[in-house]
């Protein structure tokens, strides 16, 4: 057993894979016997990822607020506080807050054998982040 008291500091998510002001905090990191890796992660409002896929899919847990998820085709859906959502190995989607409230998360993924965890595209257009369905 390991128990961590000391995490790494809230970091701002890159712009380069955001679009708006998003925080995130690692939960779980890279171990040597273990790929998980867990984020906090806190969207403003309208704060949202750009394009991304994971190898091995992504599992998401709202903690608050109220947000949007798309997976690449299908139509922007809206997610709220208790809602899990299970994304698809290599399935191309975003994430991220309504445009009106935060929204928190929970992530988790799996890294690859080399540590690999996200590939990452696009940056959603913005018309599609604030459509819903």
């Amino acid at each position: 057993m390991h128990i961590t008291r000391n995490r790494p500091d809230t970091r701002q998510g890159p712009a380069e894979n955001f679009t708006g002001t998003v925080w995130l905090d690692e939960i779980a990191g890279p171990h040597p016997t273990a790929r998980l890796r867990m984020f906090h992660v806190h969207f403003a409002p309208g704060a949202h990822t750009a394009w991304h896929t994971h190898p091995h899919g992504q599992v998401l847990h709202v903690l608050e607020g109220e947000g949007r998820v798309q997976r690449r085709g299908g139509a922007v859906e809206v997610i709220r506080a208790g809602d899990t959502v299970r994304i698809e190995p290599d399935e191309w989607h975003w994430h991220g807050a309504g445009p009106r409230t935060f929204m928190t998360h929970l992530a988790a993924v799996e890294a690859t054998e080399d540590g690999t965890t996200t590939c990452w595209g696009a940056h959603v257009e913005d018309a599609h982040a604030d459509a819903v369905s």
